[in-house]
Order: structure tokens, then sequence, then C-alpha cells
């Protein structure tokens, strides 16, 4: 592995390790909490924006503009979406049909889409409303509550579906509401919906992989907080979208250990237990976390449902009721492979067979643990569909000092722009790098 430092201020700096045929360098900075990115229909690259850690409605959507192939960076970011709430990714659609562009957008509360022209700077018409999501819970800093939601258009066989993951309101808990832990299916216009799985406690990244067994619909996934610092696994799946559905993924009774689905003997809490839940026989100090001081409300709050045993109207309950939580793992789908715990994998991005590096790979953005005296994660790992042993890619996202964990940054998400040739965000320093082989000609 070869060191690259890289300075994104005035006196700040980064150094980032690479295997010695890589490059990497800054393509964009002064972003605040970059997430994932998308190409357009017309070849645009375009990123999402959280703003900040909090549930807000300050998110954007960007379009990474300019790029100067001298010095690998984009020298304008237009805005062409503002004000949202916590945007997590995009996806695009043309409707071959109609020739539209559609831009799919899922928000904490709703996903919406924009009629998308070529070169369009903002949107030309209003959104439309597909689907309402569970929009409330516990504030995102304390572990508890996820919310992003992620979509994927998948066209395959002459059809067109429509998938959005949204994550659980807590860490560990019997949840009142179908689409929390869940992936939803729809058509393009949000017709037909149908729920295919649940028991995913938090698949913050899906995508379409139409290499791999005749195409997939794969998710990373992240196990829950209460089992101490080695356990659970977290999860990479591949989600079944057609016979029998929904599949249930396990949560929460049903956790991965060692790359096999172990059920979770720990009794589910209620509101008069709630605090009793913790994070294992290994306790983490409250303060050792890149969230800040958290003042214990992390071992209680989280391990209630949205609501806190108040009854909520559930907007999605023509799609079915949560799923009783299993007393049995052994019909959990296995899982494609499996990271430490507390590893957090978010973004990833498979290479095809043609590039000549890194073809035939899986890259997956590990965000790293909340409590960074763990250690697991903040790296970028490697594995493909015959050996599914992660292994380090780029490091260099958590270092020591004096022994002490420090935070330098932390991969988010992971797009393919050519051969061997990717972006990663880094929502942690607002960054975007630029990753290509050492040897090319540029």
């Amino acid at each position: 592995m070869k060191p690259h430092t890289l300075v994104y201020a005035k006196g700040k700096s980064i150094t980032l390790n690479l295997p010695a045929s890589f490059d990497i360098e800054i393509a964009a900075n002064g972003l605040k909490r970059v997430r994932f990115f998308a190409k357009s229909p017309d070849g645009r690259i375009f990123a999402t924006g959280m703003y900040n850690l909090s549930d807000n409605k300050r998110g954007s959507v960007f379009i990474l503009d300019g790029w100067d192939e001298k010095t690998h960076r984009f020298t304008k970011i237009t805005h062409y979406l503002d004000h949202l709430r916590n945007p997590n990714n995009l996806a695009f659609w043309t409707d071959p049909k109609t020739g539209h562009s559609w831009l799919y957008l899922p928000l904490t509360d709703k996903m919406v889409r924009y009629r998308y022209k070529a070169g369009d700077n903002a949107p030309t018409s209003a959104p439309q409303t597909l689907i309402h999501f569970p929009d409330y819970g516990l504030g995102y800093k304390y572990g508890g509550w996820h919310l992003t939601r992620t979509v994927e258009v998948v066209e395959r066989n002459g059809h067109t579906r429509v998938y959005v993951a949204s994550g659980s309101s807590c860490n560990y808990c019997q949840e009142s509401e179908v689409l929390r832990a869940a992936i939803v299916a729809m058509d393009p216009d949000g017709s037909h919906q149908t729920l295919i799985a649940e028991g995913l406690r938090n698949a913050v990244d899906l995508r379409y992989v139409p290499e791999v067994d005749g195409g997939a619909l794969m998710a990373t996934n992240m196990g829950d907080d209460h089992l101490g610092r080695k356990l659970p696994d977290d999860t990479f799946f591949e989600i079944a979208t057609s016979g029998e559905l929904p599949r249930n993924y396990g949560w929460p009774t049903c956790y991965f250990a060692q790359g096999k689905a172990v059920h979770d003997a720990t009794p589910l809490p209620n509101l008069k237990d709630a605090g009793k839940l913790t994070n294992g026989p290994e306790e983490v100090d409250e303060e050792d976390s890149v969230y800040g001081k958290q003042n214990g409300v992390a071992a209680a709050g989280t391990n209630l449902a949205a609501g806190g045993g108040h009854e909520e109207t559930d907007p999605n309950a023509a799609l079915g009721k949560p799923p009783t939580p299993l007393r049995s793992c052994q019909s959990v789908p296995p899982a494609y492979t499996t990271f430490a715990a507390h590893s957090s994998p978010l973004g990833f991005q498979y290479f095809p067979q043609g590039d000549a590096v890194l073809g035939g790979s899986f890259l997956v953005a590990l965000h790293g643990a909340s409590h960074p005296s763990i250690g697991t994660g903040y790296r970028v790992a490697r594995f493909t569909p015959s050996n599914r042993t992660p292994q380090p890619f780029i490091t260099g996202f958590l270092a020591r000092t004096a022994g002490l964990p420090k935070v330098h940054g932390r991969p988010c998400g992971i797009l393919r722009i050519a051969p061997d040739t990717f972006l990663i965000s880094d929502d942690y320093l607002g960054l975007i790098y630029y990753v290509y082989p050492h040897a090319m000609d540029y």
C-alpha cells in the first residue's frame, strides 16, 4: 500500500493508503455531508448532500461540473435542488415508450420524482410524490432512528421496477410500521407497490448488478448495537426479487456471527425496560463517539420503536403488517459476504470484467464504527463473487496517535466513471476523491 497525502484546506490534510498501481486526488471539497452519486442520462454526475447529522431540511442535490483533465478536479458545483429533507441518494430512469427522463429522489418522509431534460440545472416542473414513509423517531446521532432512504431503478426482461430501502426506527425492537427495516418495490409511476424484503436493519445502498447471477439486486446492511464490540457481523445481501415475497433477512432477532445466522435470545425491550438493554459485556465510553458526547441517551431511547409505544397511523398499512420477530433463523437468507462488527458498510460499486485491475470486483465503503475505539471500518474494502473475503483497498481514514483513535475521514459513496476509475465521497470531511490507475496516460 502506498501513502498519498492530500491537502484539502489550509493546514489540513489526510493521508490515504492505496495499492501502488492506483493514485488518488481530491476532486471537490467544501461540500456538506456529501453522500451518493448517480449519472444522468446525458452523462453528468449528480451527488447528494445531507448537510449535517441532524434531521434537517437543508440537504441538496449537486451537479459536479467542469471536469479539468489536468488537475482532476470539478471546477464548478451546481446546486440542482436545495432545502431537502436528508437526501441520501438518487437515481435516473428514461421511459423507453415516451423518451421522458425522470430523477427519483427519496427523502425521509417521501419519495418524489422530477422530469429531467438534458442540460437541466434545476427542475422545470413540480415533483410527483410516489410514496410516503414513516418519518419520526429519535435524533439521528443517537443511533436508533435511520433517516435515510435509498432508491434503485431496475430494468429487466422488458419490465421496470423501482426499489426503495428504509432503515429501522430503533436499534433493537419490534417495529409498529411495515416500511421500517424493509424494501418496497413499485412501478415507475409509484403504482403496484409490493413489499419484497423485511428484517434489514439499515440497507443504506441498493444496486442492481447485471453481471452477477444473471442480474442481482444487492444491498449493504448494518447490524444492531447491543451485542458488544465484536458482534454482530455487518452484512451484504443479494436481495430476492421473485418467488415467495417478502423474504425476512433476520433483524431484530437474528444476527450474523462468522457468516452464520444466529438467534438472539435478548428479550425485546418495552417501555418499562428499554434502558436495561446495554451494549453488551464490553461497554463503550459514551464520550468515544464520532457524533460527540451522547450523555447516555443511546442506552434507552434507541431500543424503542418510533412513537415510544404511542399509536401512530401507518402510511403504508396497505402493504401489510410488520413481521413478527423470528424465533428461528433457519429461513434467513445467507449473507453474500460479511464485515467486522460495526464496520458500517454504505456505498458499493461492482466493476465489470473488462476493467484491467478491478474487473469482477466489488468495492464497498466501510463508513466506520460510531465509537472509533472499536476500530472497525474506516476503509474501502474489495472482494469478488468467487472470493468473498473482503480485503483492504483504501485505508487511512482512521489512525492512532499515542494509542488513541483519531478519525480523519469516513468513506461513503462510490461511483465508477471509467475503467478502474471511480469517485468516493467522504461525508465527514465534505470531500470527493478521484481514484485512477497510476499507469494511465492523461
